[in-house]
C-alpha cells in the first residue's frame, strides 16, 4: 500500500486523536506496545485511532498488528513493501490520520504515552505543535543512552540549530503532536524517507510559521536503536543541506495562537 491522503470522514465518526506508530522488524515490541497504548488511550482519548505503518518488516510484525486489531476496531495496520525508511512510513500515517489531533511515537515507547498530557496541555494553550525533548529544563532521563550517543547528539543538534531548525534544542525524539491541518500541510511537502525526517518536518514547520513548543518529557533508553552512528551522521549532514535548499522557497505565514477549551 502506498503512500495515501486520507478519505474524509462525517464530523460525528471523526476520532479526536490518531496515533500514528512507524513499525520496521518491531515483533519484539508491539506485543507489549499496543496493549499499553490502547489501553491509556482508550481511557484519556476515546474515541481515536492507532495506524501502525508497517515499513516493509520481513518478520511478524504485520501478523502481531493484524491479530491485535481483529479485537481492537480503533487499530489499523497500513503495510508495504519494500522498506522505505522511518520517515516514509510516519508520513504515510499522517497523511491517512483522520484525528483532530496527530501523534507520532517511535514502537518502543521510549517516551511513555502517558507523556501525551504534558504535549496535549501545550496544544489547549493555542500551540500547533508539541514536541517531546529530551533536552529541555525539566526532563527526566531514567535511563541515559552510552555517554558516546549523548555526546554525538549534543554536537549534531548544534549544527541542525545552525542550519536547519535553530531554537529546537531535540529534534529526534520520537514523539510528536500535531493539529491535524498543520500535519497535513507540513508532511504533504515533506521528502526525507531517513532519520532526517523530523528535522525536515520542523524546518518546514518553523519556515509556515506554526507555533511550536518544546516539552520535557520522561525518556528511557532502549537497546535496538537502528541508528548507526558513524554511517548516519554523514547521511543527516547531507541531508540537512537537502533540507535548507529544498524548502529555502517557503515563507513564514503570521498565525494566530488558538486557544482549546
Amino acid at each position: 500500500m502506498g503512500q495515501q491522503n486520507a478519505l474524509p470522514c462525517s464530523e460525528a465518526d471523526c476520532p479526536s486523536l490518531s496515533v500514528v506508530v512507524p513499525a520496521y522488524n518491531e515483533e519484539g515490541r508491539l506485543a507489549d506496545t499496543l496493549p499499553a497504548m490502547y489501553s491509556y488511550l482508550k481511557e484519556h482519548y476515546f474515541p481515536f485511532e492507532l495506524l501502525v505503518v508497517d515499513d516493509g518488516s520481513t518478520d511478524h510484525t504485520p501478523a502481531i498488528v493484524q491479530q491485535f486489531a481483529q479485537q481492537h476496531p480503533e487499530v489499523r495496520l497500513i503495510s508495504y513493501q519494500p522498506n522505505r525508511g522511518k520517515g516514509h512510513a510516519v508520513r504515510t500515517g499522517v497523511l491517512q490520520a483522520q484525528g483532530e489531533w496527530v501523534l507520532f511515537s517511535d514502537a518502543d515507547l521510549a517516551t511513555p504515552i502517558e507523556e501525551l498530557t504534558r504535549l496535549a496541555e501545550k496544544l489547549r494553550e493555542g500551540y500547533d505543535i508539541a514536541i517531546a525533548s529530551r533536552a529541555a529544563m525539566g526532563a527526566q532521563l531514567v535511563v541515559r543512552q552510552p555517554w558516546y550517543r549523548e555526546l554525538a547528539g549534543r554536537s549534531f543538534n548544534l549544527m541542525v540549530q545552525l542550519l536547519a531548525v535553530p531554537g529546537i534544542h531535540d529534534t529526534q525524539c520520537g514523539f510528536k503532536l500535531f493539529r491535524q491541518q498543520a500535519a497535513r500541510e507540513i508532511f504533504s511537502r515533506c521528502e526525507e524517507n531517513g532519520f532526517s525526517f523530523d528535522i525536515e518536518v520542523l524546518h518546514v514547520a518553523q519556515r509556515l510559521g506554526y507555533r511550536i513548543a518544546e516539552v520535557p518529557v520522561r525518556w528511557m533508553h532502549r537497546e535496538g536503536s537502528k541508528v548507526r552512528l558513524l554511517r548516519d551522521a554523514v547521511r543527516m549532514f547531507l541531508a540537512l543541506l537537502r533540507i535548507t535548499r529544498r524548502h529555502q522557497a517557503l515563507r513564514a505565514v503570521a498565525r494566530e495562537p488558538r486557544q482549546v477549551p
